[in-house]
C-alpha cells in the first residue's frame, strides 16, 4: 500500500494511493466503519493500519491526487539518521573506501519537506548538492536487534534527498550543519508498505538535474546492506516507531568533481527509485539577512 500525507485547502489529512487516485482518512473511515485517528503517525503505528488491511480491497478512489498537496509522509520523526559513503562507487570517487560501519549525520526534522515543494538555499550557501537515497521508516521499537530480524521493524520504503551545503560542510570539517537547514530532507512521495516491495536491496534509482541524468545506480551496491543497517544503528541507540534511515546515496553527486555543476535558483530535482515513485522539487535560493 502507498499511504501519503497530504492537505487540502490547509486542511492535513491522509489517505491510500492507488495510481492517480486517493482514498482520503474521512472515505476510509465511511467504506470500512472503522474510526481511524486524525494523526497519521497514529494510524501507521498504534495499530489501526493492521486493523484495516484486511479491507482495502473493498476501498474506492474516487478523488484525483492533483487535488492535493503531498507532505512529507511523516511528520515531527524522533530520528533522522543518514549513511554517508555507503555505496562503494560514490565512496570511490571520493578517493575513499565504504566504511564496515555505518557512519551517520542526524538531520533535524525541520529539514523535512515534500514533493513539489521548494528546497529553500540562503545565498551564502554556493555549493548545493543533491544525494538520491533509499530510506526505511522504522515501525516498531527496537533495540540491540539481530541482522536476521532487522527486517521484521520495517514499516515501509521511501524517496528520499540529503541534500548538502558542500562548502559549510568543507568549512566546518564535519556534515551537520551543512545538511541541517530547513527544507534540506525532501522525501515521499508517500510511503511504500515494505510488503509491498520483493527486495528493497535491488531497485534503480537516478536524479535528473533540469533533465540531465546525474545519478544512476541500484541499491543494491549499498556496502552496507539493509538488516546491516537497522542491527548496527540499534546497537548504538533505540530505535523508535516513525524513525527514518536514510542508507546512503550512490556516485554522481558534484562533490569533489573537478568543474563540479552545483544546483542554482530555479534547478527542477528529479529523483525516481524504482516502485517507490518520483520526487520533484525545485531550488529556490533566497537572501539571508
Amino acid at each position: 500500500m502507498k499511504i501519503a500525507r497530504l492537505s487540502y485547502n490547509n486542511n492535513e489529512t491522509y489517505g491510500f494511493i492507488k495510481g492517480d487516485k486517493v482514498a482520503t482518512k474521512d472515505e476510509i473511515t465511511y467504506l470500512t466503519g472503522i474510526p481511524i485517528p486524525n494523526n497519521v503517525k497514529d494510524f501507521l503505528f498504534d495499530g489501526w493500519y493492521n486493523e484495516i488491511k484486511n479491507k482495502i480491497d473493498g476501498l474506492s478512489y474516487e478523488q484525483n491526487i492533483s487535488k492535493f498537496k503531498l507532505l512529507s509522509p511523516i511528520p515531527n520523526p524522533n530520528k533522522i539518521i543518514c549513511l554517508a559513503f555507503n555505496y562503494v562507487d560514490h565512496a570511490k570517487e571520493q578517493g575513499l573506501q565504504a566504511p564496515e560501519d555505518p557512519s551517520i549525520v542526524l538531520k533535524p526534522r525541520t529539514t523535512l519537506n515534500g514533493t513539489k515543494s521548494d528546497i529553500v538555499c540562503p545565498d551564502f550557501v554556493t555549493q548545493l548538492d543533491y544525494e538520491v537515497e533509499l530510506a526505511m521508516i522504522i515501525g516498531k521499537n527496537c533495540k540491540n536487534i539481530s541482522v536476521e530480524d532487522a527486517k521484521s521493524v520495517i514499516f515501509g520504503y521511501m524517496v528520499f534527498n540529503d541534500v548538502s551545503a558542500r562548502d559549510i560542510q568543507f568549512k566546518d570539517k564535519q556534515f551537520t550543519r551543512g545538511k541541517s537547514f530547513d527544507s534540506f530532507a525532501p522525501c515521499g512521495p508517500w510511503i511504500t508498505t515494505a510488503d509491498e516491495i520483493q527486495d528493497a536491496q535491488n531497485l534503480k534509482l537516478t536524479t535528473k538535474i533540469n533533465g540531465e541524468l546525474r545519478q544512476n545506480s541500484s541499491t543494491s551496491n549499498m556496502f552496507i546492506k539493509i538488516p546491516e543497517i537497522i542491527s548496527k544503528i540499534s546497537k548504538v541507540m533505540t530505535l523508535e516507531k516513525g524513525d527514518i534511515i536514510s542508507t546512503g546515496t550512490p556516485a554522481g553527486v558534484m562533490l569533489n568533481k573537478p568543474n563540479a555543476v552545483f544546483l542554482k535558483d530555479g534547478d527542477k530535482v528529479e529523483m525516481e527509485i524504482e516502485g517507490l515513485g518520483i520526487l520533484n522539487n525545485t531550488i529556490k535560493v533566497v537572501k539571508s539577512d
